[in-house]
């Protein structure tokens, strides 16, 4: 089945995208990424320490992955655009994912400053993908400002409590025009597959596989659930009933 999808340009088959913070080791890592399928690897810019002689950049294959630096740990909108800009100068491509913190305990997203930080950094060429609260008119607004795709989260970041709100995700999805990549709070398989079975176009999951006990196969059951959640959205659910219905007729039956 040719179900593919498009992100600044590029054709991606693989609708899950991870991140590399958590692991243990940078093989580790190497494992999970290629366990998982994903095409698209994200990579927290503030939290990579460029004098090293190894960072977790060096677990990526930039010949077989989209790298996508990311502005985690940025609670304001100059922070964000700054981190950005840094990736630029690095010869980072120009996808980039935007996170502004609004709170340090929920690490919710100050959606006022990630609109303001994806109006400027879109003006400048960038091509955004921004993580937001799942409020449909959050949405909206970065949809208007040039943002490729939205990222509502599902739960706070780490928690590992699955989508929260069901039906926001799937009025987002049914009022934006571009893609809704659900971003944090997946924990296991079944989230994932939730979220796909909603409607949206790809998920991101970090903690979720690295928190795992074990990352690798981990990996490998949110590759497959991605994949049926996928497939069952786009072959359509039966309709929900209050009461039974049979299965088999329930005339000419065998006296």
């Amino acid at each position: 089945m040719n179900d593919t999808w498009t992100l600044g340009g590029k054709t991606f088959r693989s609708r899950i995208i991870v991140g590399t913070g958590k692991y243990a080791s940078n093989d580790e890592t190497r494992d999970a990424i290629a366990a998982s399928g994903a095409e698209i690897v994200t990579v927290a810019l503030r939290r990579v320490d460029l004098s090293s002689k190894q960072t977790v950049l060096d677990a990526i294959d930039r010949t077989k992955y989209v790298l996508l630096p990311n502005t985690a740990g940025c609670y304001t909108a100059d922070e964000a655009i700054r981190t950005l800009h840094l990736a630029r100068e690095l010869g980072m491509d120009e996808l980039v994912k935007l996170e502004v913190i609004g709170d340090p305990k929920t690490l919710f997203p100050d959606n006022t400053a990630t609109v303001e930080a994806a109006q400027r950094l879109v003006k400048e060429g960038f091509k955004v993908l921004p993580y937001c609260s799942d409020d449909l008119v959050t949405c909206k607004r970065l949809a208007d400002a040039g943002c490729l795709a939205v990222m509502p989260l599902a739960a706070p970041i780490g928690s590992g409590l699955g989508i929260r709100n069901p039906h926001n995700i799937r009025l987002i999805i049914e009022n934006v025009s571009v893609p809704v990549i659900v971003d944090a709070g997946v924990g296991t398989a079944s989230d994932a597959a939730i979220a796909m079975e909603l409607g949206c176009t790809a998920v991101l999951m970090n903690t979720g596989i690295a928190g795992a006990r074990k990352p690798v196969l981990m990996a490998e059951a949110m590759r497959l659930a991605v994949d049926g959640g996928r497939k069952a959205f786009l072959a359509g659910r039966m309709p929900r009933r209050d009461y039974a219905n049979a299965s088999s007729p329930t005339t000419q039956l065998i006296e």
